[in-house]
């Protein structure tokens, strides 16, 4: 089935009651009904619902639906795109290791990756993620991921994928992608060579604003990358946590599976079911959303590329845009999502802007079907020092949009008048 169809339909069979709408199975346990089939469960001789923190029902179609989507090979939700990332890079790390941490990133990853994961002992070594021209230099034997935004937010940079999979491979190891801006409509990094996808179900997923949520898929082919690699013992070896179980003689994908028996089980970071079903919801127009978000930001951005007080615009589907080339060789259909950012040179101007704009809302979340406007040096990336700042492409002159469904020509209209008054 196409991503439409999938988004629709995937992974709900309906229930007893014939409903046409996924149901929302809001409980913390369930009864197992015998004592046999409690301990089945637990030792995974059946699969099914054991407690809410591990899996859910309604959690369960999400899962199914966004591992078809990204062409993965399993899935698992999060109670945030943060708890998503974390889980990812703590399913491979430990402390003494070291992860690779694309430089152009939102500025939460960045100081969970920089700097409260150095606080476990996992050091993060930053490379540039346009060309991956300095990434091999940086790998040695404790080196037990990579970490890359697809399309980045808020410098709107397409990373060089596979060059990023070309060298990870070599060296034996596993690749993260976030593709939260891109979504699986736009971008599929696993049909690109990406073992593991991330996603904040919060923007685009979800799509209006109202549900926190996180994303993990694995590739089908991850297993075969995990078992026997002397990089990641913690799936070849006894867990003794779940009484000696080794993950990789296990016949499901593996690395999903760890995150939901060791990591999930012991912190805790599960989805509500209700916000679960809300990304559901989210999950079934985002192929349409993401072509109307992509058509209003494509025409924002040639406003403010024709607009004398800009001095750069950085959307992908603009022709001049250093990242158009990529674009065309990884986006499907022309579409290069919501994100447009620009630089005004000037910090009083950019707070300016987002002061006297009416329609756009001073917001720092992106992908929802209203248009946001936001500042990063001074709110999402606020927390970088001015020389990461500088590093990650963010200046006191860039404002970042997240332009949504509304209108393009009430949008422009609205930034015109904000920049011009």
């Amino acid at each position: 089935m196409r991503e439409q169809t999938l988004a629709l339909h995937h992974g709900y069979h309906k229930d007893e009651y014939k409903t046409m709408a996924v149901p929302v199975y809001q409980t913390t346990a369930y009864d197992f009904e015998t004592a046999e089939r409690a301990a089945n469960l637990f030792a995974l001789k059946e699969l099914g619902p054991i407690y809410t923190r591990l899996n859910n029902p309604t959690t369960e179609v999400l899962e199914n639906r966004i591992a078809a989507l990204e062409k993965g090979a399993a899935a698992i939700a999060t109670s945030s795109g943060q708890a998503a990332i974390f889980y990812a890079v703590a399913n491979l790390a430990e402390a003494g290791d070291n992860i690779l941490v694309a430089k152009k990133i939102y500025g939460g990853a960045t100081t969970l990756l920089t700097h409260t994961i150095k606080r476990f002992g996992i050091e993060a070594r930053i490379f540039e993620s346009d060309d991956a021209s300095d990434l091999e230099a940086q790998i040695d034997e404790k080196t037990k991921a990579i970490f890359f935004e697809s399309l980045s937010n808020p410098q709107i940079c397409i990373a060089d994928v596979e060059r990023i999979v070309e060298i990870a491979r070599r060296h034996g190891i596993i690749t993260i992608c976030d593709n939260t801006v891109a979504t699986p409509i736009i971008f599929n990094p696993i049909r690109h060579g990406v073992d593991v996808v991330v996603h904040s179900a919060s923007k685009y997923i979800n799509g209006q604003g109202t549900a926190i949520g996180g994303l993990i898929v694995e590739s089908e082919g991850l297993n075969e990358k995990l078992i026997g690699n002397a990089k990641y013992p913690q799936f070849n070896e006894p867990d003794e946590s779940y009484h000696g179980l080794v993950y990789a003689d296990l016949p499901f994908p593996i690395f999903t599976l760890r995150v939901r028996l060791s990591l999930i089980r012991d912190i805790g970071a599960a989805p509500a079911p209700f916000n679960s079903w809300l990304h559901i919801q989210g999950l079934e127009t985002l192929a349409v959303r993401i072509r109307e978000h992509s058509k209003n930001a494509l025409a924002v951005a040639r406003f403010l590329e024709d607009h004398p007080r800009v001095q750069k615009v950085n959307y992908p589907g603009l022709s001049s845009d250093a990242n158009h080339e990529k674009a065309l060789r990884y986006f499907r259909d022309g579409m290069a999502s919501g994100l447009v950012s620009f630089d005004v040179g000037d910090l009083e101007y950019a707070k300016k802007i987002l002061d006297d704009t009416r329609l756009f809302s001073v917001v720092v979340n992106i992908g929802d079907s209203k248009s946001i406007i936001t500042h990063p040096a001074s709110t999402t990336h606020q927390q970088l020092s001015p020389d990461e700042l500088r590093k990650s492409g963010v200046t006191p002159g860039l404002v970042r949009l997240s332009v949504g469904l509304e209108d393009p020509e009430d949008l422009i209209e609205d930034l015109k008048q904000a920049m011009e008054s």
